[in-house]
């Protein structure tokens, strides 16, 4: 084809909306020889068929920023470009039928003040006043959000790839991507056909937003994108005499949203068990179609929308229509640089919000792209959360059932999927599950999360209160406080540093001083060029050349990539050797007692003072123990290989029978950790959190030359700070904090609160969250008054700087 070119800057294949938007914002960013390739005609895919529902309010802030962006583009594409994107700004009702929906609407409401999005609380008789249309039995209240919107989605792509050829862009139909040459960790080229005519385009970088078909073109360069299309199903109704411009109307208990556009009426429906398809691949003739109809699978979502929307059951139905969406493992979107080469970026995966999402995804790539560094945190989405086995297509197809229906489900905290469970377990899980484990899972792993008493239901009943496993944690948290407890840690990750240059390439990438004595740990962060945090570990010197980097157990993938990118000229290696040991975690005041039981070692402060590892013999067997907690108390992190990690697990359990060892899970170590202030990564901290002012300047050693991001700490400590990350305790018994509550400072919303649970031993909620403070020093900061909004009531807080429990962290030096 003679107007494609031999070579390109950018290659973006896929021409659906989100295809359209990266194209568009790279041109707009001035970038030259930008070719989008699409298969068959732009829009063809899913984008022509969406609902074009232009949602602000997002479950983060920096979602929320996202989407605004979009709405705010789709408002100003048609004078540019001349094309009319069909973007009204109609508002939205949102209506509850529970009273948990409306808890989660009420405090949905109130992250959207924290998040700049207008919003009002509405009662039954003001969500009828909105929409007269409504029977509103059974409805106990709703949220208007006024400057949501509604778009024509096709129109929408079209202007955007429009506004891109003014610019040069080369956006050319009909043709296939068949290849993408890769090699080392750089893909080097796109192979494509039309009509029997082959050709190739070598290419700087290379974009899948291929939608549905994104794992496929994933696959081609060897990049997982974890995806799995679904049937999606609406029905048009015929004209509806005297229908007006409506708000975009959602009844999630009902699974069903509403729009009005011409006088007719869209319902569509988010069902629990959804219908997954194109299992065995999308036909190679796919173009505008649509799939089979499925009434008998619809017709409980129309029946329940004939009594709320009575007119519904006078109009005839216009159009039954059923089209593909593409789903994630945990329904958020994939975008990003991709974790298997260093030039393939990904945007893909939308999870039936691609519209509202495409203008903020594209701006946020195209920026990602120019710079080399994500703009701002995009971890809820960086396709780099993803782990190796989520491309696996069973996996998809199973979880994909679940993940639709999701969207308009109970977002209850601590929330577990059902679907497509057990694929990764840790060496401890036989014995943990015959006593009495409740499981939960993240990235794939199950983990204790508590543990059930005899008799007690092993399953979660959710509510947005204190769950039903609250004093089984409270329990726990106890034991680790008072005596001594024993958990799994064996899903975090661990990721073995070896060669030559072993200390010099850690000593680079890390804000700590690693020239350090074998068996010494060290905690420590990655930093990147602006002093933010990029990961957040504890790094442990094995020998001479090895060192062991443990990392949380969803951003192994992450982190390990990131490590990889900067080896640079460093002589090392880098391997996961996560499921190479497992790990037991033995804390609480009576852990040294318990480990002089199992082991003839000494763990006596002046052998094995906090910090420092050592090898052992545990029972019959070998292991190694790390001295740190993440709980606040004395105690030993135990690596075990994975061949004497049952018989490691056995030999603990009946020594500590004498003396009340409990068996904890991850919630006790949640609640414990925030007690102490301890950060969580991606949400306390994250990569434009700067280092300083998430209150770690002691983990950072600047008289250390050259590491990443050694500039931005000196130039923060000369500038001063512009937040300070701050410990809040409410002061009112009962109410659960999460995360994103608004933190209120003197009357005024601040920010929101990065983080939050329940302390059993302080006996309250506690949060932490960023407090803005530019030119304040920090008895500044704590002279004020503090409050947390929490659905719509603000509740007084304590702040403190120092961690809450044990300030001066002498319990775990001990």
């Amino acid at each position: 084809m003679s107007q494609l070119p031999s070579k390109a800057r950018v290659v973006i294949i896929g021409g659906g909306v989100v295809g359209c938007s990266v194209t568009y914002h790279l041109t707009k960013l001035g970038w030259k020889d930008v070719v989008l390739l699409e298969r068959k005609q732009l829009t063809c895919g899913t984008t022509w068929h969406a609902a074009g529902l232009i949602g602000q309010l997002r479950a983060s802030a920096n979602m929320t920023k996202l989407a605004k962006y979009s709405a705010d583009l789709y408002g100003g594409l048609e004078a540019e470009t001349g094309l009319a994107t069909g973007f009204k700004q109609v508002g939205s009702i949102s209506v509850a039928l529970t009273d948990a929906r409306k808890e989660e609407l009420f405090r949905g409401a109130s992250m959207a003040r924290a998040f700049g999005v207008p919003v009002e609380e509405l009662s039954p008789q003001e969500v009828k006043d909105r929409y007269q249309h409504l029977n509103i039995e059974g409805v106990k209240a709703g949220v208007w959000l006024p400057t949501d919107g509604q778009g024509d989605p096709a129109n929408i792509a079209l202007a955007l790839a429009k506004g891109a050829r003014q610019r040069g862009a080369v956006v050319a139909e009909g043709v296939k991507v068949t290849g993408i040459k890769v090699e080392g960790r750089r893909a080097k080229s796109v192979s494509w056909e039309q009509n029997g005519e082959q050709g190739v385009i070598e290419a700087d970088h290379i974009v899948n937003c291929a939608g549905m078909w994104g794992h496929e073109v994933g696959r081609m360069a060897g990049v997982n994108v974890p995806l799995h299309a679904c049937e999606h199903f609406y029905i048009v109704t015929e004209a509806i005499p005297g229908l007006t411009q409506m708000p975009v109307l959602r009844v999630p208990d009902e699974c069903a949203y509403y729009k009005e556009d011409a006088g007719k009426y869209l319902l569509g429906a988010f069902e629990p068990n959804a219908k997954p398809w194109g299992m065995n691949g999308i036909s190679e003739d796919f173009c505008f179609d649509q799939l089979p109809e499925d009434f008998d699978h619809f017709e409980p979502i129309l029946e329940r929308a004939c009594n709320r929307l009575p007119m519904l059951a006078e109009a005839g139905i216009h159009t039954f229509f059923n089209g593909p969406e593409s789903f994630t493992p945990d329904d958020a979107y994939n975008l990003g640089l991709s974790l298997e080469v260093d030039n393939f970026w990904v945007a893909a995966g939308f999870n039936s919000i691609g519209i509202q999402s495409a203008g903020g995804a594209g701006m946020a790539l195209a920026q990602w792209m120019e710079t080399g560094e994500k703009p701002f945190d995009l971890g809820d989405v960086d396709v780099s959360r993803n782990q190796p086995f989520q491309g696996n297509k069973h996996y998809l197809f199973e979880r994909s059932k679940e993940t639709l229906g999701l969207l308009y489900a109970d977002h209850y905290p601590y929330r577990q999927k059902a679907t497509a469970r057990g694929v990764r377990r840790t060496p401890f899980h036989a014995h943990l599950d015959a006593n009495g484990a409740v499981f939960g899972e993240i990235g794939g792993w199950e983990r204790a999360n508590w543990f059930a008493e005899e008799g007690q239901a092993r399953e979660y009943q959710y509510s947005w209160g204190p769950q039903n496993w609250f004093g089984n944690q409270a329990a726990e948290h106890k034991a680790v406080r008072t005596n001594v407890g024993m958990y799994d840690m064996s899903s975090f990750g661990k990721i073995r540093v070896e060669g030559r240059d072993a200390e010099a390439y850690l000593n680079h990438i890390s804000g700590a001083d690693m020239s350090v004595a074998p068996g010494k740990i060290v905690y420590t962060q990655f930093l990147n060029r602006t002093g933010g945090i990029e990961a957040d570990v504890t790094v442990t010197r094995l020998s001479e050349t090895a060192y062991l980097v443990v990392t949380p157990a969803v951003t192994r993938p992450k982190d390990q990539a990131w490590m990889r990118r900067h080896i640079g000229e460093f002589s090392v290696v880098l391997t996961d050797v996560t499921a190479g040991e497992g790990v037991l975690a033995v804390m609480g005041p009576n852990a040294r007692k318990l480990m002089q039981a199992v082991s003839p070692n000494d763990f006596s402060n002046e052998v094995n003072p906090f910090g420092t590892a050592q090898e052992i013999e545990l029972g019959m067997g070998l292991a190694r123990v790390h001295r740190v907690s993440y709980v606040g108390e004395l105690g030993w992190e135990i690596y075990v290989s994975a061949d004497m990690c049952g018989h490691a697990f056995e030999t603990l359990w009946e020594a500590g029978q004498g003396m009340g060892l409990k068996l904890c899970g991850m919630h006790m170590m949640d609640s414990c950790r925030i007690e102490k202030a301890f950060r969580h990564f991606g949400h306390d901290i994250t990569c434009e959190d700067h280092v300083l002012e998430a209150g770690l300047g002691f983990a950072v050693k600047t008289a250390k030359p050259d590491f990443i991001g050694r500039d931005a700490v000196l130039r923060k400590k000369e500038a001063g700070f512009e937040k300070r990350l701050v410990q809040f305790r409410l002061t009112e018994p009962g109410v659960m904090v999460y995360h994103n509550e608004p933190l209120i400072r003197d009357g005024k919303i601040v920010s929101c609160l990065s983080s939050g649970a329940y302390g059993h031993h302080l006996g309250a909620a506690i949060g932490m969250g960023y407090v803005p403070c530019k030119g304040e020093s920090a008895a500044d900061v704590l002279a004020s008054s503090y409050e947390v909004e929490v659905a719509g009531r603000r509740v007084k807080a304590e702040a403190s700087l120092a961690p809450m429990y044990d300030p001066k962290s002498e319990r775990v030096r001990m």
